[in-house]
């Protein structure tokens, strides 16, 4: 079983700040987990604690009931793709493949089952005798992964693999490397800092920053109840619309908050942590943000910059009180730039965090519907 378990895991350099710092974390076989946060927030260089690239500082990493703190990476069942392919330009696709299983002492005929199946599965079969500079930037990175593949390890490793690849690449390797997950049934720790790939790719993610792990759940959990201002900002796309504001009156439903410019909402969050004049923020998404609609929270803001996505527009509005906000509109629907718009926002939409940047419970989130679905209710 490739169970990996993280227990307090700290890394320093030369007895300096630590650089990682109480990371704990447990990923159960078969599970796809995706490290995802800025550049400079100790994701890669985790990773390659895990790999044996980096020693470990403080804490105990174990790979199934193995604590593998101080052995190396040969020894820990591992393989791991790189963000550079690194393959050997003199070699061909079946020697690239094969060098580390030669390496290992396997047989040339196992070796040669390992390598025609791992291609097969990856849509190289017919590209085994090119050299790497024959090959576009997307088979080289299939080439990269069917080397990881033919060493049958317990865990995959992938270290910012699409980095280098174009657009219709980058989303063309990732539906590979989902359907390679879900047809090897394999244990795979993933590195990005797109969270779009994050969301798209983990049955867990964990999202780090300053060398701690700020939050780590489903995609649908981080997305729905983001622990912290930190998360609410990096996991979506476009980021959650953040507006200050003050606690006015604790209600038997939940807060009323008055945001800057004198906007008075009513958050459906729970109120036993929250005290009447309290400094908050409140997030909004800007899907949940209904346009002309008649009902919830009303907001009027200028457009002053209008996004084209085809299926959707995102409108980039500045309120009367000097806020920008965000809004998910209709894509079909042309709108001109000055173009006043007033919009609205249902209150259980609204997430609250306190001073400190922690976000208060949020009340029925399994209630909230769509501005789409909102506006077919008030319609």
């Amino acid at each position: 079983m490739a169970n990996v378990t993280l227990n307090n895991l700290s890394k320093s350099y030369d007895g300096k700040a630590k650089v990682l710092d109480g990371i704990n974390l447990d990923v159960q076989h078969g599970e796809f987990v995706v490290l995802v946060g800025p550049s400079g927030c100790g994701k890669s260089t985790l990773l390659r604690m895990i790999c044996g690239l980096e020693s470990i500082t403080g804490g105990e990493l174990a790979i199934g009931d193995t604590v593998v703190n101080d052995l190396t990476p040969a020894e820990r069942g591992i393989a791991m793709v790189f963000q550079s392919y690194a393959l050997y330009p003199h070699m061909s696709v079946y020697k690239n493949m094969a060098f580390g299983l030669k390496i290992a002492g396997e047989n040339q005929a196992q070796i040669d089952v390992r390598i025609k199946n791992a291609a097969k599965i990856l849509k190289i079969d017919h590209l085994l005798e090119r050299l790497p500079r024959e090959l576009s930037g997307g088979q080289r990175q299939r080439v990269a992964i069917g080397r990881a593949i033919v060493r049958e390890p317990k865990l995959f490793l992938f270290d910012e693999p699409l980095s280098n690849l174009d657009a219709a690449l980058r989303v063309q390797t990732r539906l590979e490397i989902a359907k390679l997950h879900r047809d090897l049934n394999a244990t795979m720790i993933y590195v990005t800092h797109d969270q779009i790939e994050a969301m798209t790719l983990g049955d867990k993610i964990v999202v780090m920053e300053g060398g701690h792990i700020q939050q780590a759940g489903t995609p649908l959990e981080l997305y729905q109840q983001p622990a912290n201002l930190f998360v609410a900002g990096f996991i979506g796309s476009p980021k959650m619309n953040l507006l200050k504001g003050v606690v006015q009156a604790i209600l038997p439903e939940g807060l009323s908050i008055t945001l800057a410019g004198g906007i008075d909402i009513i958050a459906l969050v729970a109120n036993d942590s929250a005290q009447v004049g309290d400094a908050v923020t409140v997030g909004i998404r800007a899907e949940h943000l209904i346009e002309e609609a008649h009902s919830g929270i009303p907001l009027v803001g200028v457009v002053n910059l209008v996004e084209h996505l085809g299926e959707a527009n995102y409108l980039y509005l500045t309120l009367a009180n000097g806020v920008d906000i965000v809004v998910r509109g209709d894509g079909e629907r042309e709108v001109k730039l000055g173009t006043p718009i007033s919009i609205s926002a249902p209150s259980n939409a609204f997430h609250v965090f306190n001073a400190d940047g922690q976000a208060l419970r949020r009340l029925k989130p399994g209630n909230m519907q769509s501005s789409r679905q909102q506006q077919k209710i008030a319609a």
